[in-house]
């Protein structure tokens, strides 16, 4: 069995590399980490615990640890869970990411390549996906995944074009939720549009529909939103499952995740 991983890389460098207009997703790209190596502070860390001298501990070296700080559930790659979309879903109390059953996040999978379909900072239209979805050649499996190849691959965070990705609209997310999808994932950033260009549409028009209605559908429909994935071109059209399990993080609306494609 292949196991392919599609996860992004947590890398607390990567926080430097945003421009400073977006300093403020710092937490949803990588956490800040203040690393402790076992002959440096983690020694020290480790004698404190165990309440002797450093001179005590064998080999003379103690633990290598980690901290983590400033970093959002919705860090990397990660799955939103219903409860991100609103209080309700299809007319319930909209579920957190710990009451998702495993089983409903290891899915049968298809991926729809739309590069060359869509365009940056536009909303990806219901007539690209059914033609990815018939270029594909396999129907979307009942309660599976549907991954979104869009071509974010070929950027980084250094890029300005990661930032300026196209996004998921209400009616293409209906449209795949309706051919029988419970997750919904992507390699761009986000599944709407960017905040800046949903911004600029409601000042432009006053539409206050245009705001966040990719994820506002899965009010209508529930659904488990995937995003930030990676390494999408290693995966064949269909006829493989995905696991996208996300940590267990208590009431939360999402939590970032390890996604394996088993082949």
């Amino acid at each position: 069995m292949e196991l392919i991983d599609l996860t992004r890389t947590l890398d607390p460098a990567d926080r430097e590399l945003l421009p400073e207009g977006l300093k403020a997703l710092a937490s949803v790209v990588a956490p800040s980490v203040t690393y402790s190596h076992p002959a440096g502070a983690g020694r020290d860390e480790f004698a404190a615990a165990l309440q002797c001298g450093v001179h005590d501990l064998p080999d003379g070296e103690g633990w290598g640890s980690e901290m983590l700080s400033e970093f959002n559930s919705h860090l990397g790659t990660h799955v939103d869970a219903p409860l991100h979309y609103g209080s309700t879903s299809e007319g319930k109390p909209s579920r957190t990411i710990t009451d998702i059953a495993l089983d409903e996040l290891f899915c049968e999978t298809v991926v729809l390549d739309l590069r060359g379909r869509c365009e940056a900072n536009q909303p990806i239209s219901v007539d690209a996906l059914k033609a990815a979805l018939a270029e594909n050649g396999a129907s979307v499996p009942q309660g599976g995944a549907v991954l979104l190849r869009t071509g974010q691959e070929s950027f980084t965070l250094a890029d300005p074009g990661f930032f300026q990705y196209p996004g998921m609209s209400r009616e293409g997310t209906l449209f795949l939720a309706e051919q029988g999808a419970k997750v919904l994932g992507t390699d761009a950033a986000g599944w709407d549009l960017s905040f800046a260009v949903m911004a600029q549409k409601f000042r432009d028009t006053g539409d206050n529909s245009v705001l966040w209605d990719g994820h506002r559908a899965g009010r209508e429909r529930e659904v488990f939103i995937v995003q930030q994935l990676a390494n999408l071109a290693a995966l064949p059209p269909s006829g493989f499952h995905v696991a996208f399990f996300p940590i267990k993080l208590a009431r939360a609306s999402a939590a970032p995740a390890r996604v394996v494609a088993f082949g």
